[in-house]
Protein backbone atom coordinates (compact mmCIF):
# COMPACT_ATOMS: atom_id res chain seq x y z
CA UNK A 1 0.00 0.00 0.00
CA UNK A 2 3.12 2.49 0.98
CA UNK A 3 4.74 1.84 -2.41
CA UNK A 4 1.61 2.77 -4.44
CA UNK A 5 1.15 5.63 -2.45
CA UNK A 6 4.51 6.34 -2.79
CA UNK A 7 4.36 5.94 -6.82
CA UNK A 8 0.77 7.98 -6.77
CA UNK A 9 2.98 11.06 -5.13
CA UNK A 10 5.64 10.90 -7.59
CA UNK A 11 2.88 10.21 -10.60
CA UNK A 12 1.50 13.69 -9.24
CA UNK A 13 4.71 15.68 -8.35
CA UNK A 14 5.39 14.41 -12.20
CA UNK A 15 2.58 15.63 -14.00
CA UNK A 16 2.79 19.02 -11.87
CA UNK A 17 5.82 19.88 -13.02
CA UNK A 18 5.43 18.94 -16.58
CA UNK A 19 2.57 21.33 -16.07
CA UNK A 20 4.48 24.05 -14.38
CA UNK A 21 6.97 23.21 -17.30
CA UNK A 22 4.52 23.56 -19.79
CA UNK A 23 5.37 19.92 -20.79
CA UNK A 24 2.80 17.85 -22.16
CA UNK A 25 4.83 15.25 -23.55
CA UNK A 26 3.36 11.70 -22.75
CA UNK A 27 5.36 10.05 -19.88
CA UNK A 28 8.02 7.95 -21.71
CA UNK A 29 11.06 9.60 -22.70
CA UNK A 30 12.52 9.98 -25.81
CA UNK A 31 12.64 7.68 -28.43
CA UNK A 32 16.56 5.80 -28.20
CA UNK A 33 17.08 6.33 -31.69
CA UNK A 34 16.64 10.09 -31.15
CA UNK A 35 17.77 10.84 -27.11
CA UNK A 36 17.63 14.16 -25.81
CA UNK A 37 20.54 14.91 -23.53
CA UNK A 38 20.60 17.71 -21.05
CA UNK A 39 23.86 19.92 -20.92
CA UNK A 40 24.34 21.85 -17.63
CA UNK A 41 27.69 23.81 -17.64
CA UNK A 42 28.86 25.63 -14.57
CA UNK A 43 29.52 28.84 -17.24
CA UNK A 44 29.54 28.98 -20.44
CA UNK A 45 31.79 32.95 -19.66
CA UNK A 46 34.52 30.84 -19.49
CA UNK A 47 36.81 30.23 -22.84
CA UNK A 48 37.08 26.32 -22.30
CA UNK A 49 33.53 24.92 -21.58
CA UNK A 50 32.50 26.54 -25.19
CA UNK A 51 34.47 24.15 -26.68
CA UNK A 52 33.32 21.62 -24.73
CA UNK A 53 29.69 22.39 -25.72
CA UNK A 54 30.25 22.64 -29.48
CA UNK A 55 32.42 19.10 -29.69
CA UNK A 56 29.76 17.50 -27.31
CA UNK A 57 26.75 18.84 -29.21
CA UNK A 58 28.39 17.64 -32.56
CA UNK A 59 28.99 14.22 -31.06
CA UNK A 60 25.55 13.99 -29.70
CA UNK A 61 23.46 15.28 -33.04
CA UNK A 62 26.07 12.88 -35.18
CA UNK A 63 24.66 9.85 -33.16
CA UNK A 64 20.81 11.25 -34.11
CA UNK A 65 20.26 12.62 -30.69
CA UNK A 66 19.56 16.36 -29.41
CA UNK A 67 21.56 18.33 -26.71
CA UNK A 68 19.60 20.92 -24.20
CA UNK A 69 22.36 23.12 -23.12
CA UNK A 70 21.87 25.30 -20.00
CA UNK A 71 24.70 27.55 -18.56
CA UNK A 72 24.09 28.27 -14.69
CA UNK A 73 26.98 31.60 -15.35
CA UNK A 74 28.48 30.42 -11.99
CA UNK A 75 25.56 30.80 -9.99
CA UNK A 76 24.95 27.40 -8.24
CA UNK A 77 20.54 28.56 -7.23
CA UNK A 78 20.60 29.21 -11.28
CA UNK A 79 22.28 25.30 -12.01
CA UNK A 80 20.00 23.44 -9.36
CA UNK A 81 16.84 24.85 -11.24
CA UNK A 82 18.34 24.45 -14.79
CA UNK A 83 18.28 20.99 -13.80
CA UNK A 84 15.02 21.02 -12.72
CA UNK A 85 13.92 22.33 -15.75
CA UNK A 86 15.53 19.47 -17.69
CA UNK A 87 13.91 16.64 -15.21
CA UNK A 88 10.42 18.55 -16.09
CA UNK A 89 10.93 18.08 -19.56
CA UNK A 90 12.22 14.31 -19.35
CA UNK A 91 15.33 14.09 -21.46
CA UNK A 92 17.08 11.13 -21.25
CA UNK A 93 20.48 11.92 -19.94
CA UNK A 94 21.47 14.65 -17.84
CA UNK A 95 25.78 15.91 -18.04
CA UNK A 96 26.52 18.15 -15.39
CA UNK A 97 29.56 20.13 -15.21
CA UNK A 98 29.04 21.38 -11.20
CA UNK A 99 29.91 25.19 -9.87
CA UNK A 100 29.22 23.79 -6.63
CA UNK A 101 30.17 19.81 -6.37
CA UNK A 102 28.85 19.89 -3.15
CA UNK A 103 25.12 21.19 -3.87
CA UNK A 104 23.72 18.72 -5.93
CA UNK A 105 22.78 15.61 -3.84
CA UNK A 106 18.91 16.17 -3.90
CA UNK A 107 18.75 17.55 -7.26
CA UNK A 108 20.65 14.13 -8.70
CA UNK A 109 18.65 12.31 -6.55
CA UNK A 110 15.13 13.58 -8.01
CA UNK A 111 16.78 12.79 -11.52
CA UNK A 112 17.49 9.14 -10.58
CA UNK A 113 13.77 9.29 -9.22
CA UNK A 114 12.50 10.15 -12.78
CA UNK A 115 14.82 7.41 -14.23
CA UNK A 116 17.36 10.25 -15.46
CA UNK A 117 20.76 8.86 -15.93
CA UNK A 118 23.45 11.50 -14.99
CA UNK A 119 26.78 12.06 -15.46
CA UNK A 120 29.28 14.02 -13.73
CA UNK A 121 32.02 16.20 -16.33
CA UNK A 122 35.58 17.00 -15.82
CA UNK A 123 34.19 18.07 -12.00
CA UNK A 124 33.39 14.87 -9.73
CA UNK A 125 29.67 15.94 -8.23
CA UNK A 126 30.16 14.77 -4.67
CA UNK A 127 27.79 12.65 -2.06
CA UNK A 128 25.42 12.53 -4.86
CA UNK A 129 24.39 8.97 -6.87
CA UNK A 130 25.54 9.84 -10.52
CA UNK A 131 25.87 6.76 -12.98
CA UNK A 132 28.89 8.01 -14.49
CA UNK A 133 32.26 10.32 -14.26
CA UNK A 134 34.41 11.79 -17.06
CA UNK A 135 37.62 13.92 -16.88
CA UNK A 136 41.13 13.91 -17.28
CA UNK A 137 42.99 13.10 -14.51
CA UNK A 138 43.81 15.75 -12.45
CA UNK A 139 45.82 14.54 -9.93
CA UNK A 140 47.90 14.03 -12.86
CA UNK A 141 47.67 17.24 -14.37
CA UNK A 142 48.87 18.76 -10.85
CA UNK A 143 51.64 17.03 -10.58
CA UNK A 144 52.49 18.31 -14.28
CA UNK A 145 51.91 21.84 -13.07
CA UNK A 146 54.19 21.11 -9.98
CA UNK A 147 56.66 19.46 -12.20
CA UNK A 148 56.79 22.29 -14.98
CA UNK A 149 57.54 24.84 -12.61
CA UNK A 150 60.21 22.79 -10.67
CA UNK A 151 61.99 22.76 -14.24
CA UNK A 152 62.18 25.81 -14.61
CA UNK A 153 62.85 27.04 -10.76
CA UNK A 154 64.48 24.20 -9.09
CA UNK A 155 65.10 26.43 -6.04
CA UNK A 156 63.38 29.39 -4.22
CA UNK A 157 59.90 30.45 -2.98
CA UNK A 158 56.85 29.07 -4.07
CA UNK A 159 53.58 30.39 -4.12
CA UNK A 160 50.24 28.00 -4.34
CA UNK A 161 47.85 29.81 -6.42
CA UNK A 162 44.52 27.20 -6.02
CA UNK A 163 41.24 27.61 -8.36
CA UNK A 164 37.67 27.82 -6.88
CA UNK A 165 36.98 26.53 -3.51
CA UNK A 166 33.77 25.32 -4.55
CA UNK A 167 35.18 22.61 -7.41
CA UNK A 168 36.70 19.85 -6.10
CA UNK A 169 39.29 19.30 -8.80
CA UNK A 170 41.11 22.53 -7.11
CA UNK A 171 41.42 19.96 -4.40
CA UNK A 172 42.79 17.16 -6.61
CA UNK A 173 45.03 19.45 -8.54
CA UNK A 174 46.64 20.74 -4.87
CA UNK A 175 47.30 17.10 -4.05
CA UNK A 176 48.81 16.19 -7.34
CA UNK A 177 50.91 19.52 -7.04
CA UNK A 178 52.12 18.74 -3.62
CA UNK A 179 53.13 14.93 -4.54
CA UNK A 180 55.85 16.71 -6.63
CA UNK A 181 56.62 19.78 -4.06
CA UNK A 182 56.61 18.08 -0.83
CA UNK A 183 59.33 16.11 -0.92
CA UNK A 184 61.50 19.89 -2.19
CA UNK A 185 60.03 21.15 0.52
CA UNK A 186 61.05 18.59 2.90
CA UNK A 187 64.68 18.76 1.74
CA UNK A 188 65.00 22.73 1.91
CA UNK A 189 64.89 23.27 -1.88
CA UNK A 190 61.41 24.98 -1.97
CA UNK A 191 59.71 27.21 0.43
CA UNK A 192 55.92 27.91 -0.01
CA UNK A 193 55.32 31.31 1.10
CA UNK A 194 52.13 31.81 0.62
CA UNK A 195 48.43 29.77 -0.57
CA UNK A 196 45.26 30.85 -1.54
CA UNK A 197 42.07 29.74 -3.40
CA UNK A 198 40.65 31.61 -6.04
CA UNK A 199 37.00 32.54 -5.93
CA UNK A 200 35.01 31.04 -9.16
CA UNK A 201 38.69 30.91 -10.80
CA UNK A 202 38.19 34.49 -12.09
CA UNK A 203 42.03 36.07 -13.47
CA UNK A 204 41.49 39.29 -11.22
CA UNK A 205 40.96 37.70 -8.26
CA UNK A 206 44.08 35.97 -8.87
CA UNK A 207 45.70 39.48 -9.90
CA UNK A 208 44.98 40.67 -6.46
CA UNK A 209 45.68 37.80 -4.61
CA UNK A 210 49.26 37.65 -6.71
CA UNK A 211 50.00 41.28 -6.14
CA UNK A 212 49.30 41.03 -2.39
CA UNK A 213 52.23 37.78 -2.32
CA UNK A 214 54.65 39.96 -4.08
CA UNK A 215 54.20 43.02 -1.77
CA UNK A 216 54.17 40.67 1.07
CA UNK A 217 57.86 38.90 -0.12
CA UNK A 218 58.86 41.79 -1.42
CA UNK A 219 59.14 40.13 -4.84
CA UNK A 220 60.92 37.27 -3.57
CA UNK A 221 58.73 35.25 -5.49
CA UNK A 222 60.72 32.16 -7.63
CA UNK A 223 57.78 30.48 -8.80
CA UNK A 224 53.39 30.22 -8.99
CA UNK A 225 51.92 27.04 -9.28
CA UNK A 226 48.78 28.31 -11.12
CA UNK A 227 46.18 25.67 -11.64
CA UNK A 228 44.56 26.82 -14.90
CA UNK A 229 45.47 29.56 -17.43
CA UNK A 230 42.82 32.19 -15.91
CA UNK A 231 44.40 32.35 -12.58
CA UNK A 232 48.13 32.38 -14.48
CA UNK A 233 47.26 35.07 -16.96
CA UNK A 234 46.06 37.27 -13.25
CA UNK A 235 49.10 36.17 -11.90
CA UNK A 236 51.11 37.27 -14.87
CA UNK A 237 49.16 40.61 -15.04
CA UNK A 238 50.43 41.16 -11.21
CA UNK A 239 53.87 40.14 -12.33
CA UNK A 240 54.27 42.63 -15.36
CA UNK A 241 52.97 45.22 -12.74
CA UNK A 242 56.22 44.67 -11.56
CA UNK A 243 58.73 44.31 -14.35
CA UNK A 244 58.56 40.69 -13.33
CA UNK A 245 56.78 38.81 -15.90
CA UNK A 246 58.94 35.93 -17.99
CA UNK A 247 61.48 36.33 -14.46
CA UNK A 248 58.92 33.82 -12.37
CA UNK A 249 57.94 30.69 -13.39
CA UNK A 250 53.90 30.30 -13.81
CA UNK A 251 52.22 27.02 -14.94
CA UNK A 252 48.52 26.87 -15.92
CA UNK A 253 46.14 24.48 -17.22
CA UNK A 254 43.77 24.22 -20.56
CA UNK A 255 45.71 25.91 -23.38
CA UNK A 256 43.93 28.71 -23.49
CA UNK A 257 44.79 30.66 -26.52
CA UNK A 258 46.23 33.37 -24.56
CA UNK A 259 48.00 30.84 -22.37
CA UNK A 260 49.59 29.62 -26.00
CA UNK A 261 50.57 33.19 -26.58
CA UNK A 262 52.38 33.64 -23.25
CA UNK A 263 54.09 30.29 -23.60
CA UNK A 264 55.59 31.12 -27.08
CA UNK A 265 56.32 35.23 -25.65
CA UNK A 266 57.94 33.37 -22.51
CA UNK A 267 55.68 34.71 -19.86
CA UNK A 268 54.16 31.64 -18.84
CA UNK A 269 56.23 28.27 -18.46
CA UNK A 270 53.56 25.95 -18.94
CA UNK A 271 50.28 24.46 -19.45
CA UNK A 272 48.62 21.18 -19.38
CA UNK A 273 46.72 20.40 -22.72
CA UNK A 274 43.81 18.51 -22.41
CA UNK A 275 42.50 17.77 -25.87
CA UNK A 276 38.86 18.82 -24.91
CA UNK A 277 37.42 16.98 -28.38
CA UNK A 278 37.90 13.81 -26.86
CA UNK A 279 36.66 14.49 -23.45
CA UNK A 280 33.16 15.82 -24.76
CA UNK A 281 33.17 13.16 -27.82
CA UNK A 282 33.83 10.46 -25.40
CA UNK A 283 30.70 11.99 -22.92
CA UNK A 284 28.44 11.98 -25.87
CA UNK A 285 28.91 8.25 -26.48
CA UNK A 286 28.45 7.32 -23.08
CA UNK A 287 25.30 9.66 -22.74
CA UNK A 288 23.86 7.92 -25.62
CA UNK A 289 25.01 4.81 -24.36
CA UNK A 290 22.91 5.25 -21.47
CA UNK A 291 19.67 6.81 -23.32
CA UNK A 292 19.87 3.49 -25.12
CA UNK A 293 19.90 1.28 -22.51
CA UNK A 294 23.24 -0.25 -23.26
CA UNK A 295 26.33 -0.74 -20.99
CA UNK A 296 29.48 1.36 -21.46
CA UNK A 297 32.92 0.53 -20.29
CA UNK A 298 35.06 2.35 -17.87
CA UNK A 299 38.96 2.74 -16.78
CA UNK A 300 38.20 3.36 -13.24
CA UNK A 301 36.41 4.21 -9.85
CA UNK A 302 36.44 7.05 -7.76
CA UNK A 303 34.74 7.75 -4.73
CA UNK A 304 32.25 10.19 -4.54
CA UNK A 305 31.44 10.29 -0.60
CA UNK A 306 27.97 8.27 -1.56
CA UNK A 307 29.61 5.30 -3.15
CA UNK A 308 32.43 4.46 -5.73
CA UNK A 309 31.57 6.13 -9.06
CA UNK A 310 31.60 4.25 -13.04
CA UNK A 311 34.88 6.86 -14.39
CA UNK A 312 36.69 7.29 -17.35
CA UNK A 313 39.89 9.08 -16.71
CA UNK A 314 41.50 10.58 -19.93
CA UNK A 315 45.66 11.24 -20.05
CA UNK A 316 46.78 15.07 -20.43
CA UNK A 317 49.81 16.12 -22.35
CA UNK A 318 52.15 18.96 -20.24
CA UNK A 319 52.62 21.65 -23.25
CA UNK A 320 56.42 24.30 -22.98
CA UNK A 321 57.71 26.39 -25.82
CA UNK A 322 58.98 22.80 -26.77
CA UNK A 323 56.16 21.25 -27.85
CA UNK A 324 53.16 24.01 -27.72
CA UNK A 325 52.64 23.72 -31.84
CA UNK A 326 50.89 20.31 -30.57
CA UNK A 327 47.97 22.45 -30.74
CA UNK A 328 48.07 23.59 -34.13
CA UNK A 329 49.06 19.75 -35.08
CA UNK A 330 45.99 18.03 -33.23
CA UNK A 331 43.86 21.15 -35.03
CA UNK A 332 43.20 22.63 -31.75
CA UNK A 333 43.81 26.15 -33.19
CA UNK A 334 45.00 27.34 -36.48
CA UNK A 335 48.42 28.65 -36.95
CA UNK A 336 46.98 32.11 -37.46
CA UNK A 337 45.36 31.82 -34.57
CA UNK A 338 48.78 31.03 -32.14
CA UNK A 339 50.71 33.56 -34.20
CA UNK A 340 54.16 33.42 -35.26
Amino acid sequence: MEISMKQRALHTLLAVSMVAAGVFAPQAHASKDKPVIGFSIDDLRVERWTRDRDYFKAAVEAKGGTVSVQSADANEQKQIQQIENLIARKVDVIVIVPFNAKTLTTVVAEAKKAGIKVISYDRLILNADVDAYISFDNDKVGQMQAQGVVDAAPKGNYFLLGGAPTDNNAKILREGQMKVLKPLVDKGDIKIVGQQWTNEWLASNAQSIIENALTANKNNIQGIVASNDGTAGGAIAALNGQKLAGKVAVSGQDADLAAIKRIKAGTQTMTVYKPIKTIATDAANLAVQFAKGETPSFTSKLNNGKGDINTILLTPTLLTKANVDLVVKDGFYTQAQVGP
